[in-house]
């Protein structure tokens, strides 16, 4: 901190599993100021934890920046300051991270020589936990971290000096340290406040007086720390008395100026220097005791938004509770017709322990049961304290010493029931309770939405399978791949189809015996349940079609007919063609549909322009023309959706060049690879459409 004139920071090390950051020591600060860094997952996107997974310095400029790539530190800490951190590490071996922080003043930008002076810091204190652990020294984290700025000497004539001239200033001077404490004021200081000297000494100055006891003030305090700015308030002592209160900190702590001030000229005042004005009507974060329990609410609240489903869910709770809490394992359960079922769980190396609560009726007598009735968290510290509640024949032993059983309710029912944990007894505070309780109501909505979303997602895949071919069909001379992509994040149904049917009877234009196969690919508008439902029917339509031996021009107007008749105000694009290996051609017709591609034995791809008719379901009169193809050994046609080659902003002609040049790239690999290769196409930008490709390889 010296070195690089920061003015506050600590030393985090890694828990003994390895997946924590745990303060070890800080200056510059109070504790309560850095309850979103207490305890750090290595998976949490904080700076600290990128600063040791990435293994550099991390630099956040101002608050700004902060909000933007750290948002969940922003809302709990929405001041001006900037912050490093950096790694704390030998060779392979990472003993922990380190952050210190500037005021909002301090350039954008970190200097080569501070991030150098930072570096160096980490790679030296490595060196010395190296040193000291291979002495046999124990290294964690401590339990009161917090270290005294240090403090420059003075004399006792000069100190003497000093209060006395404080003493006969008519304005309120006080010091107040870095946790707020009141450490020295003035007799106007009491005057103005209306207390006695020593009830202020040792106390908070805004839990010393009723009126003074609002988060408002205390904020301004947290925002003068932080940005290590000069900041001021009025507060309206009763009945009728206007005070101005202005501070001016340092990393020792800060210096508080009082003095009265007439109602209207307090906004002018306060902001002659630039700073905020409350009243004790504002509303402002709560203050640094409640701290820890924003951070981990908001913490939470922010990861769970990004849980899909239940398997989500229960993996953020146990990465965003486990760690930051201490507890050791965690189970979630469901209550389903009447039953517990277990969800899903961490930390019990036993996988027996949990099968023996999944099925277990609500009535039992156990805890996990119990709660979901009442609804009311219960806590337990230990063994015997649970006993004596629940007698030990109900009680399932699982190997931990204490715990925590939270009931999710959603919408006023109980939807599960979460339990944390505790290897070793474990203490249960007033603001530790506070925090789990409204953790549980946060992991019931998330819950129920996931449990929602799974259902959907069984029946959508349900669906999707019973419509979509299982396999595609082994043919003489013919190898094929096929690939379909949903456009709908996270729900496997849509519109696109493909088929390959094998044919048998008359040949294509006359009576001998034809083998082969018709090959369909197409796209119903829409790319949900109502367009995979229609999907079903189209493509129902062209098989049968096909079975009773319709050439493609015929099995097209047949499929157009029906889609009109059905009435379903969806419209269709299709490309159809009768495959003849022997024959060495492919009789082709299209209905809307983007231009299949064939890639000749040379390499030579080209799409085949042929001509077609219109969507299907817009004209029952509509014919559609059939164009024969010639097809060489070694050739490969590709028959793909507009979900492939469509980009937003761009010509479908550019996505066709595209898929063309990766065709003439893959050579001769497997068709599978093949597929893989062209369906990278939908991997660089978001989908906004289904995706279908079928490839038909005439062997050599």
């Amino acid at each position: 901190m010296e070195t690089v004139h920061a003015h506050s920071g600590a030393v985090h090390l890694l828990s003994a599993d390895g997946t924590v950051l745990e303060m070890a020591i800080k200056a510059g600060l109070p504790r309560s100021f850095s309850a979103p860094w207490e305890r750090v997952p290595l998976t949490a996107q904080m700076p600290l934890a990128e600063a040791v997974r990435e293994s550099t310095v991390v630099w956040v400029s101002g608050e700004e920046e902060m909000a933007r790539r750290y948002p969940r530190i922003a809302v709990v800490l929405p001041y001006s300051y900037c912050l490093a951190a950096f790694p704390v590490a030998d060779g392979d071996t990472t003993y922990g991270a380190v952050y210190v922080t500037w005021p909002g003043s301090h350039p954008a930008t970190l200097s080569a020589r501070e991030r150098t002076a930072l570096a160096t810091a980490g790679e030296r204190l490595a060196r010395r936990l190296r040193r000291a652990v291979a002495a046999g020294a124990v290294i964690a984290a401590g339990t009161e971290p917090v270290l005294a700025a240090p403090v420059a000497p003075a004399d006792r004539s000069t100190a003497a000096e000093a209060v006395r001239m404080a003493a006969r200033i008519p304005d309120g001077l006080c010091a107040l340290d870095v946790d707020g404490r009141v450490v020295y004021a003035n007799p106007a200081t009491a005057r103005l406040l209306g207390i006695a000297p020593d009830r202020l000494t040792g106390r908070r100055l805004w839990n010393a007086l009723p009126w003074l006891d609002d988060p408002v003030y205390e904020d301004r305090y947290r925002a003068a720390m932080l940005s290590q700015q000069p900041t001021a308030f009025t507060v309206l002592k009763p009945p009728k008395e206007w005070l101005m209160f202005r501070l001016y900190p340092d990393r020792g702590g800060i210096s508080v100026q009082l003095r009265p001030v007439s109602p209207t000229g307090t906004a002018g005042t306060a902001g002659s220097i630039g700073s905020a004005t409350a009243t004790a009507t504002g509303t402002s974060p709560a203050p640094p005791g409640n701290l820890v329990s924003i951070s981990h609410i908001l913490s939470l609240a922010g990861a769970l938004t990004k849980a899909v489903g239940v398997d989500d869910v229960v993996e953020t709770v146990a990465d965003e509770i486990m760690p930051t809490l201490g507890s050791d394992a965690l189970v979630m359960l469901a209550a389903e017709n009447n039953r517990l079922r277990v969800l899903g769980h961490r930390g019990y190396p036993d996988p027996g322990v949990i099968d023996r609560w999944d099925g277990t009726p609500l009535t039992a007598q156990i805890p996990s049961a119990r709660i979901l009735g009442t609804g009311v968290p219960s806590f337990f510290e230990s063994r015997a304290e649970l006993e004596r509640v629940y007698p030990a024949r109900f009680v399932t032993p699982d190997g931990m010493a204490a715990w925590a059983y939270l009931p999710l309710i959603a919408s006023g029912r109980p939807v599960g029931t979460c339990v944390l944990g505790y290897a070793r007894e474990h203490r249960f505070s007033q603001d530790e309770r506070a925090v789990l309780t409204s953790l549980g109501g946060l992991v019931a909505q998330a819950l129920e939405r996931a449990r929602l979303y799974d259902v959907k997602h069984r029946l959508a895949q349900g669906l999707q399978s019973a419509l979509m071919p299982h396999s595609l069909p082994v043919l003489d001379g013919l190898a094929t791949a096929a690939r379909y992509l949903p456009g709908t994040h996270g729900m496997d149904i849509g519109g696109d189809f493909y088929d390959l049917i094998p044919l048998g009877g008359p040949s294509l234009g006359g009576s001998e015996h034809r083998h082969g196969a018709a090959a369909v690919i197409g796209d119903v508008q829409g790319h949900n349940a109502t367009a995979a439902g229609l999907m079903g029917q189209v493509r129902t339509a062209v098989r049968a079609f096909t079975g009773v031996g319709q050439p493609p021009g015929r099995v097209l107007a047949g499929t157009n007919r029906l889609l009109i008749d059905l009435d379903a105000e969806l419209l269709a694009s299709c490309a159809y063609l009768h495959l003849d290996p022997a024959g060495r051609r492919a009789l082709l017709a299209r209905a809307g549909h983007p231009p299949p591609l064939l890639r000749e034995p040379d390499g030579r791809v080209r799409a085949l322009e042929v001509p077609g008719g219109p969507l299907l379901g817009v004209d029952p009169r509509a014919e559609y023309p059939v164009t024969e193809v010639p097809l060489a050994p070694g050739s490969l046609l590709v028959l793909y959706t507009d979900g492939l080659v469509e980009r937003p902003g761009a010509d479908l002609d550019e996505g066709i060049t595209e898929l063309a040049g990766r065709l003439a790239r893959a050579g001769n690999a497997p068709l599978e690879e093949i597929a893989d290769e062209v369906m990278g196409m939908v991997g660089g930008h978001q989908r906004g459409d289904d995706t279908a490709l079928l490839l038909l390889g005439l062997r050599s």
